[in-house]
């Protein structure tokens, strides 16, 4: 079986999350900057291996003020830890079209494994005559666990931010 290497299409793809505030409402953000790569049997990606990395230093929240803050040493340190990255050490076929992802995340200098929801969303021809594949990602991870402790206490009870960091990716690859 041939194998197949697939590039990310940055201009159709997105990387976002959320986060909740003060405990009560999700703050939204993404990455503007990322790559990606995939590599399968030929258009079969039930063993396919995924590789991803942001810049950190392309995080927006559409604030700023947060954005700078969120660079800082406090949170990811951009400066330190330029880039997150994940690679895969496993895919699992859950069902058609959906697959179970588990790979290591590396986020300001540690690395977890983390488990993703995958979407496969199918394979198409452009209009140019690119082979296309889509996939939708989502997972959820737990900040302190990377070392992204910052927070503050609130005077009713509670904290600023929580934990939970939920994932959604939508990914679009060009066959090469």
């Amino acid at each position: 079986m041939a194998t197949t290497k697939w590039v990310l299409d940055p201009t159709h793809s997105e990387v976002g999350f959320k986060v909740k505030h003060l405990m009560f409402t999700n703050v939204s953000g993404n990455f503007t900057k990322f790559e990606a790569t995939a590599t399968s049997d030929d258009e079969n990606f039930d063993n396919a291996t995924f590789d991803f990395s942001a810049d950190v230093d392309s995080i927006n929240t559409n604030n700023a003020d947060r954005d700078g803050h969120l660079k800082s040493g406090d949170f990811f340190d951009a400066e330190k830890f330029p880039k997150l990255t994940f690679k895969s050490t496993s895919v699992t076929k859950a069902e058609e079209g959906e697959y179970v992802v588990t790979g290591d995340l590396s986020v300001h200098g540690e690395t977890k494994p983390v488990t993703l929801a995958v979407e496969f969303g199918g394979i198409q021809k452009d209009p140019w005559g690119n082979i296309k594949s889509g996939f939708s990602v989502v997972g959820k991870l737990n900040r302190k666990d990377f070392g992204l402790t910052w927070n503050a206490a609130l005077e009713t009870g509670g904290v600023m931010l929580g934990e939970e960091v939920k994932l959604a990716l939508e990914l679009q690859f060009v066959k090469q």
